[in-house]
């Protein structure tokens, strides 16, 4: 039997529309289960990524605990990998970028329809918020891209296989356009 590649993924500021893609593979899954071993995943419930092959990012990069995780990521995948759009680029959680981040916290919480109690959250549990949403490689290395919103479940069967088979993935147009 040959070893299993340790796969680990997370989602940052994103949809999870990314994972659902890849459990789009349908009953590939069968054949990804005798090639991957999943490490941290909503399938494990594992909380920290350790000593991986690969680590798929979907998300981008908006408060204090998503940055330790993508440096944890980093730091403990051999090959990491932005998955979709708002990990490329920041996406639809980028979309704040184009306020000031105390004016969103102001229209949120203090002016929202519906507001009870206005203010601000300042609990000391809560991860700090980033001044902006950022793409994460402008903050960690990464190896490869799977675009899309979310990239088609055969993009991530082409990225594991050619991982495992020791090449370079072929991620023609079909398997990197946006529709």
């Amino acid at each position: 039997m040959t070893q299993k590649i340790r796969l680990a993924t997370c989602s940052l500021a994103g949809c999870f529309g990314c994972h659902m893609s890849f459990l789009d593979i349908d009953e590939a899954l069968i054949s990804v289960a005798d090639i991957v071993e999943f490490d941290r995943s909503p399938i494990t419930d594992i909380k920290h990524v350790t000593n991986c092959d690969i680590g798929l990012i979907e998300g981008g990069i908006c408060n204090s605990d998503n940055i330790e995780v993508l440096k944890e990521f980093r730091e403990q995948c051999k090959i990491l990998v932005a998955v979709g759009a708002c990990a490329i680029t920041g996406g639809v959680p980028a979309l704040r970028n184009h306020f000031e981040l105390k004016e969103c916290l102001e229209e949120v919480y203090l002016k929202g329809k519906g507001v009870v109690n206005p203010q601000i959250p300042s609990d000391e549990e809560l991860p700090l918020l980033t001044e902006k949403v950022y793409p994460i490689h402008e903050v960690v290395k990464i190896d490869y891209s799977l675009p899309g919103c979310p990239p088609p479940a055969d993009a991530f069967m082409e990225l594991i296989t050619a991982i495992k088979q020791n090449r370079e993935p072929k991620l023609e147009y079909a398997l990197r356009h946006f529709d």
